[in-house]
C-alpha cells in the first residue's frame, strides 16, 4: 500500500483543530489515500495529574511514569482525548475508529529505562495487519500512544515515536506532524522544502526557536528510518491543495536532497 499517509496531533494542538483540518483529512481520502492519526494528550495528563495531587517530571523530554501515573495517562489518552478525536471525525461523516497501542497489540512496547523513567516506553513491534485491514475497509484509525509488552504491561509512548514507528511499519507515502502553524517559515515566507543539514542552520541563525525545534527534531529522526519524507502542516488552516497535494514543510535528509 503506497498511499498511506500517518498524521501525528500533538496534545496541543487537538484543541485548535480547526473545520479546515478536518475538510482537508476528508479531500486527502476523496483522492484515494488512506489516512491514520496518531495523537498525544499531554497537556490534559498534566492536568488531571496535578487535580490527583500525583507528582511527575520530565526526564530528557519525556514525562517518568510511575504505575499511579500510567493509569492517568491510559484514562485520558486512550478514553477522553482519543474519543473526542473520535467524534469530531465522525460527526464529519468521516469513518475514525479509536484504538489504543494496547488494542491486538498494535503497538508492542520495550521500556527504555525503566529505572529512571517507569513505564515509558518504545515501539519494537508494529500491529501493521490490524492497520491495513481497517485501511482497507476505508476506517480512519485513531491511535492513542501506548503500547504493552509481551506480559501485558502498559508503557506510555511519545506520540513522536509512535507516529514514526507505524508510518515506518507500513511504508507510509508521508509522516505528517500538524502543528498551529503553516510550516517553517523565513522571514514570513513558508519554506516549501528543506533538508535535515538546512534545519540544523535554520536552528543555529534562530530562524527555528521555540516550540518548533522539538517538532522538526522529531521529523529528522524519523527520516532515519525507511521514510523519504517528513510534513510540517497547519491544523488550524488547510494543509491539502486540490490535487491531494499536501501543503507545508517538506523535510527530507540531507542524501536524499544531494540525489
Amino acid at each position: 500500500m503506497d498511499n498511506i499517509i500517518v498524521l501525528k496531533c500533538g496534545g496541543s494542538i487537538l484543541e485548535q483543530l480547526s473545520d479546515a483540518f478536518f475538510t482537508s483529512v476528508q479531500k486527502l481520502q476523496e483522492n484515494r489515500y488512506k489516512i491514520i492519526i496518531v495523537h498525544g494528550g499531554g497537556p490534559e495528563i498534566g492536568l488531571m495529574l496535578t487535580k490527583l495531587n500525583i507528582n511527575t517530571e520530565f526526564i530528557n523530554g519525556l514525562r517518568k511514569t510511575n504505575k499511579e501515573a500510567m493509569e492517568v495517562v491510559e484514562m485520558i489518552l486512550a478514553g477522553k482525548v482519543n474519543k473526542q478525536l473520535v467524534s469530531e471525525l465522525c460527526s464529519r461523516g468521516l469513518s475514525a475508529i479509536g484504538l489504543s497501542g494496547t488494542d491486538a497489540n498494535l503497538l508492542r512496547a520495550v521500556p527504555i529505562d525503566k529505572e529512571t523513567l517507569g513505564y515509558v516506553g518504545d515501539v519494537s513491534e508494529v500491529n501493521s495487519e490490524l492497520l491495513i485491514q481497517l485501511l482497507n475497509l476505508d476506517y480512519i484509525p485513531i491511535i492513542s500512544s501506548i503500547g504493552t509488552d509481551t506480559k501485558g504491561e502498559k508503557y506510555n509512548i511519545n506520540a513522536d515515536t509512535a507516529a514514526g514507528r507505524i508510518a515506518t511499519g507500513l511504508k507510509a507515502k508521508q509522516l505528517l506532524f500538524v502543528t498551529d502553524v503553516p510550516g517553517i517559515m523565513d522571514n514570513n515566507r513558508l519554506l516549501t522544502c528543506v533538508n535535515t543539514k538546512e534545519i540544523t542552520n535554520l536552528i543555529s541563525s534562530e530562524k527555528i526557536y521555540g516550540g518548533m525545534i522539538p517538532k522538526v527534531m522529531a521529523a529528522c529522526e524519523a527520516l532515519k528510518s525507511d521514510l523519504k519524507e517528513v510534513m510540517i502542516v497547519s491544523g488550524k488552516h488547510s494543509f491539502a491543495g486540490e490535487n491531494g497535494d499536501v501543503i507545508g514543510t517538506k523535510i527530507i535528509s540531507e542524501l536524499e536532497a544531494i540525489q
